[in-house]
Parts: C-alpha cells; sequence; structure tokens
C-alpha cells in the first residue's frame, strides 16, 4: 500500500476519533440527572429530529464526502493487487463505521454522567436502604395479604425461619362430627455432615433406632430436603415448635423477606437474611433514633430520585413502633408517597446500569444495512475510479 495512502487514512481515523470525542463530551453534558430520568429513559438511538441527529447527518455526510474526494483525487492511480484493495476496503469499512456511530459515543458520554452523579456503590446503598425497609413501604391493604406477610417470611432471631403445618382436629358438636384446622410452626434446622459418614449411619440406621426405641417413620418426616454439596450431605429438617404469635419480638415489619430492588451479582437469599437481620435490630435492639435515621435517609432519597412523597420520618417511625408493640391492630402506617414513580425508577436504572442498549435493537438492522451500502458505494466507486485512471495512464504512454 502507497506511504501517502496509509498516512491519508491515519488522518482520516484520527479525526473520526476526535469527533467522536466531541459527541461523548456533549453526551456528558447534555445528561441532566437522575432526577428527570423515567420509564421511556433509554441511550441515545437516532431520532431523525433532534440536535444530535441532525447535527451526525451532516457531519457524518460532509467528513464521507471529503474522505471519498481527497481517496479518489490523490489516491487512485497506483496499481495495486487485490489484495492490497482488500486491506483498503477494510480500512474504509472501519472508517464508514466510525463515521456513522457518533451517536454511540454521546450514549456514552450520558453514562459516565450518570456514573458520576450515581456510581453502583452508591446505588446499591439506596437499594440497601429500600430493601431493609420495604415492608415499612406497602400501602395499607397490602398488610392483610397472607401471601406477603406471613410467619414463614420471618428469617431472624433464631429459632426463625419456621414452616408451617396444618392439622385437622375433628371433634362431636350436637352428634355431628366437625373439624377444624390447626396452625403449627416448627424451626427448619440443618445438618452438614461428610456424605461418607452419612451413608455408615444411614445403613446401621434400622438396627440403632430398634435398640433406641425411636420411630424412624417419625424422623423421617421431619427430613424436608436432602442436599449433596461436593463431599458433604446438608440435610434441612423440621425442628422444634415455635409459637410466633406469643412471641414478644415478632411483628408484622418481620413478616416480609421481599427484595424491592436485589443488588446484582449478591445471592437473593443472602440479602434477604441480611436485611433481616438489620430490620430486627434497628426494631427490637437499637435505640428509636436508628430507625428515624433510616426513614430520614429515605426521605432525602425520595428527593434526590424526584419521587413525589408525603412522607414525614417522625411519624412513620412512631407507627413502626407503635405497630410492632400493638399486634394485629394495624390501622394505616403514615408512608404516602409515589410507589408508582419509584418503582419505574428503579426499573430504568437498573436496565442503564446492567443492560445498556447503546445500539437500540430497533434500529440495529437498518443501522448495518446503510453502513454497508455507504461502504460499498464508496469502496465501489474507488476501484472503478482507480481502474479507470491506471487504463487512461497506460493508454497515454
Amino acid at each position: 500500500m502507497d506511504k501517502k495512502l496509509k498516512q491519508f487514512l491515519i488522518k482520516s481515523i484520527i479525526i473520526v476519533v476526535l469527533i467522536h470525542l466531541a459527541y461523548f463530551i456533549y453526551g456528558y453534558f447534555k445528561f441532566e440527572g437522575i432526577k428527570d430520568i423515567n420509564i421511556y429513559t433509554e441511550f441515545y438511538r437516532f431520532k431523525f429530529y433532534d440536535d444530535v441527529s441532525i447535527s451526525h447527518f451532516f457531519v457524518s455526510g460532509l467528513f464521507l464526502l471529503l474522505v471519498l474526494i481527497f481517496l479518489l483525487r490523490n489516491h487512485s492511480k497506483q496499481n495495486y493487487s487485490a489484495g492490497n484493495l482488500l486491506k483498503i476496503g477494510g480500512i474504509l469499512l472501519f472508517i464508514v463505521f466510525l463515521s456513522l456511530s457518533f451517536f454511540v459515543s454521546y450514549s456514552f458520554g450520558l453514562n459516565a454522567k450518570l456514573k458520576t452523579e450515581l456510581s453502583e456503590t452508591n446505588f446499591n446503598k439506596d437499594k440497601t436502604l429500600v430493601n431493609v425497609l420495604n415492608p415499612f413501604l406497602y400501602n395499607y391493604t397490602s398488610y392483610s395479604s397472607e401471601k406477603l406477610f406471613n410467619y414463614e417470611n420471618i428469617l431472624y432471631p433464631k429459632p426463625y425461619p419456621v414452616i408451617e403445618q396444618k392439622d385437622t382436629l375433628f371433634y362431636d358438636a350436637n352428634n355431628k362430627e366437625q373439624y377444624t384446622l390447626e396452625y403449627n410452626y416448627y424451626s427448619i434446622d440443618t445438618l452438614k455432615v461428610l456424605t461418607a459418614n452419612f451413608d455408615k449411619v444411614n445403613s446401621k440406621a434400622d438396627s440403632i433406632f430398634d435398640i433406641l426405641g425411636i420411630d424412624k417413620t417419625d424422623l423421617t418426616k421431619r427430613i424436608l430436603s436432602k442436599k449433596v454439596i461436593k463431599d458433604s450431605t446438608q440435610i434441612i429438617y423440621r425442628g422444634r415448635e415455635v409459637s410466633p404469635d406469643y412471641d414478644n419480638e415478632i411483628c408484622i415489619f418481620l413478616q416480609n423477606k421481599n427484595l424491592y430492588s436485589p443488588i446484582k451479582d449478591v445471592s437473593v437469599e443472602k440479602q434477604q437474611y441480611q436485611n433481616a437481620v438489620e430490620r430486627y435490630k434497628l426494631l427490637y435492639k437499637y435505640k428509636p433514633d436508628s430507625l428515624l435515621y433510616k426513614f430520614q435517609k429515605l426521605d432525602t432519597l425520595f428527593k434526590r430520585y424526584n419521587v413525589e412523597t408525603y412522607l414525614n420520618p417522625k411519624q412513620i417511625n412512631k407507627d413502626a413502633f407503635y405497630f410492632r408493640d400493638h399486634k394485629g391492630s394495624l390501622n394505616e402506617i403514615r408512608n404516602q408517597f409515589d410507589r408508582k414513580t419509584l418503582s419505574e425508577k428503579f426499573q430504568t436504572l437498573n436496565r442503564l446500569f446492567y443492560e445498556p442498549n447503546y445500539l437500540h435493537p430497533s434500529i440495529i438492522g437498518i443501522y448495518f444495512t446503510v453502513i454497508i451500502i455507504v461502504w460499498l458505494f464508496g469502496f465501489l466507486l474507488y476501484i472503478l475510479w482507480n481502474y479507470k485512471n491506471r487504463k487512461s495512464v497506460n493508454s497515454g504512454n
């Protein structure tokens, strides 16, 4: 390949990279902040009617036109082999791709500014705060939901979690058989042993149980699951009976383990347990001001995310401790805020952080088709122009 042509192509790439940098900087300063993010927010896709698209169209068109003109005028008289022509074609394809992707750099600029305003670490801290306080944030009618709030959702303190067992009790009433359901709760305990030892004990279990007079069937019923993990066997079994109704350190706010927005790359079970421990401590171990401080941070989060809120930290803190101490009397907790906006905000931020579509799926087909057409037009024109110039030079000789 001719030295001058190499220099020209390198200069062209440098210029187009500088234009990308300009669009990146423009995107960085154009980002309006997380307060304006909503469910429709996405990284930029070519829209044909705004400043980015219009400038993109003219800048890309002018740049590619100038590249083509200089290429045909100054670098189309050399006699290149097929291999060199393919190399030139490959470089031209790269230049065309760069020239038609300025909006992608604009999106990278938006993303960079987003992460300076809200880093992933701070976003995860916000998630943790909302996840810990999530049981306090449901609307009033949700607290009567047996699916959302039940004893089996309690993960802490020990001996929780528990499993519910329903027993049918039959009795006579006016010489007529009636029945009622009785609900009992048993702790879920875990035993972990080496698989080899477990198999040895299991093979001798029948004789041991007979000697001790233990009903093996009853013990077998208590086993909830067995799982082999590497060289060990984990047995989860039903433990002792507990009475959550009469437990002074159990209230409705501990009966929900849902995560409002899970943190990425951390197991859901681990997050649920950690949040349950923190929630329990806030309600039963720490001073009331600790929970108040959490609600104050939540109120600040709402305002920073531009979520309309009527939440008064002191009021909701007072309600939380009142309903902690008065089981079964949960009147409306004063936790009014725009739940829909908060949900949409977290959904959108999760998408922007972890599923960033810098090249929107709706335009991928059109985008790459335009690149190929523009490249083919320019490259074929260069080949024809090169062939014509070499032919005229040869005929002149």
